[in-house]
């Protein structure tokens, strides 16, 4: 595990970047949650601070007010303290639920928002203790106990040389009357907020781009890795040989199957075959629905033999077409007059054969262009 840890050299692929954040794994900075949410409680305290001290004050004097009612009321007390604690919830409540969406905004802001159950379906992998020591003792875990422990530290140096700054105005404060002095200690409660508030703000400055480079490292890929991605993406060259030899034997059976329905085939004695069909009705040229070389040429002529489909010898004319017409395609536009030579004679033959002309002579030499013969020299030099 440690060597594959160590060869992990290569940036994350853009896949795997995807994968991670469909799985929930994205850059997050707690300390700008922190910030960012203490910033909307100090703000939300700043602002409605005379409404909040005004409550304070309130609650403080119905609190300490004694008279004759609460002797002669047993659940005076009790009733005291549902509504005290009904009035600091009623300023608690809608601060802390104001700084929890602010604090969600601000891990949003970071890595994005994501929905994925990933996060909470069960890992009984993580039940291994031995496996939990690993972790425990990990970098990261390491690096963010760290992390936290400086931070705590220094917010607590901060707040300590506030308050010893300022000792001497607080103990003042008590010789206040009640107004002034709640007064008084929001005032400086709102102050030193601001000052851990600054604290929060640089560790969150350091810490948003901390954690994306941290996030990039550990989606940081070995060679080994990004070869398998490879063969994931690309396919196993394996698979893929015998697919395309899988789809070129299809291709072959349709090809032979359409032989027996040709009009007729062309060979080049023992080397090339090309079955040809054309239909006035459907087809502007005849179309080429069968061809192939050596073996697959003589089982074209074998299949045209059994199918009784006229089988003709016209080498020049079996190599051009073999060479420059496509299965199901029609035939060079060149070729369309030997082409019609040999459907002439092939429709000579069958009336013949039927009875109702002469039997025609020899075929005649058909003409090819030259440079259509892949034998031709004159072809070789174009």
């Amino acid at each position: 595990m440690a060597a594959a840890a160590q060869d992990r050299k290569l940036p994350a692929s853009q896949r795997k970047l995807r994968k991670a954040r469909e799985e929930g794994q994205v850059a997050r900075s707690r300390d700008l949650s922190h910030f960012v949410a203490v910033a909307a409680g100090v703000g939300l305290l700043a602002l409605f601070a005379q409404r909040v001290t005004a409550s304070m004050v309130d609650a403080l004097a119905r609190a300490l007010r004694f008279d004759n009612s609460v002797l002669a009321r047993g659940d005076s007390m009790t009733q005291r303290l549902s509504d005290g604690g009904a009035q600091l919830m009623s300023v608690a409540v809608p601060v802390g639920i104001v700084m929890a969406l602010v604090g969600v905004a601000g891990a949003v802001a970071v890595g994005g928002w994501i929905w994925s159950w990933k996060a909470l379906s069960p890992q009984f992998n993580r039940l291994n203790p031995i496996t939990g020591i690993g972790r425990v003792l990990s970098w990261r875990q390491v690096g963010d106990a760290a992390k936290t422990s400086v931070l705590a530290l220094v917010l607590g140096v901060v707040g300590a040389h506030y308050l010893q700054s300022h000792l001497d105005g607080f103990a003042a404060t008590l010789t206040l009357p009640l107004p002034d002095a709640v007064g008084h200690a929001a005032t400086a409660l709102l102050s030193g907020l601001l000052v851990l508030l600054a604290a929060l703000a640089a560790f969150a400055i350091v810490d948003v781009p901390l954690q994306r480079v941290l996030h990039v490292r550990r989606l940081r890929m070995s060679h080994q890795e990004a070869k398998q991605e490879h063969k994931e993406l690309e396919g196993n060259v394996e698979v893929k040989a015998k697919v395309k030899a899988r789809m070129r034997e299809l291709a072959k059976r349709r090809m032979l199957a359409a032989v027996p329905k040709a009009d007729l085939v062309v060979m080049n004695p023992t080397h090339y075959a090309v079955a040809l069909k054309y239909d006035e009705a459907t087809m502007a040229a005849p179309r080429v629905v069968a061809k192939g070389a050596d073996l697959l040429a003589l089982r074209i002529r074998d299949i045209a033999s059994a199918a009784q489909v006229p089988v003709l010898q016209a080498p020049p004319l079996a190599r051009a077409l073999y060479a420059h017409a496509e299965i199901d395609q029609e035939i060079p536009a060149r070729l369309f007059a030997a082409v019609a030579q040999v459907l002439a004679h092939v429709l000579q033959l069958r009336a013949a054969m039927a009875g109702r002309s002469a039997m025609p002579a020899q075929m005649p030499d058909i003409g090819v262009p030259p440079e259509l013969d892949p034998h031709n020299p004159v072809a070789g030099t174009e």
